[in-house]
């Protein structure tokens, strides 16, 4: 099978990443720490297969993850660790619109102060 066929595949797990809402990649993407230019080349994964990252989302719709080691958020300080759970929700959140978003350019994906970044690098 040619890799375009195969579609995106976690490199964790393996099995496949088949709604952008279950997208890391495209979940650092939107929120600014995944530059356009390397969506291409960067691997994929499920949000829940990066633990360190999938902590900071506070949703309903999302089952909290909780890590133990020295990445746990309760290791960090929690103004930061406010500031990240508000930044990664958002972004979290923002994949559910990415879904509905046709014809539009993978450019007006990212939240806006990450778009307003990358119009000002």
């Amino acid at each position: 099978m040619a890799k375009c066929d195969e579609g995106y595949l976690c490199s964790v797990c393996g099995e496949d990443v088949a709604n952008v809402t279950d997208s890391d990649l495209y979940l650092r993407y939107v929120i600014g720490t995944v530059d356009p230019e390397l969506l291409h080349s960067t691997p994929e994964r499920h949000i829940r297969c990066n633990p360190a990252l999938a902590q900071f989302i506070v949703a309903d719709d999302f089952e909290p993850v909780e890590i133990t080691d020295e990445f746990s958020k309760t290791h960090l300080d929690p103004h930061f660790v406010q500031q990240r759970e508000s930044l990664v929700t958002r972004g979290y959140r923002r994949l559910f619109e990415v879904r509905k978003m046709q014809d539009t350019s993978i450019l007006e994906f990212p939240l806006p102060e990450v778009i307003e970044a990358l119009n000002n690098r």
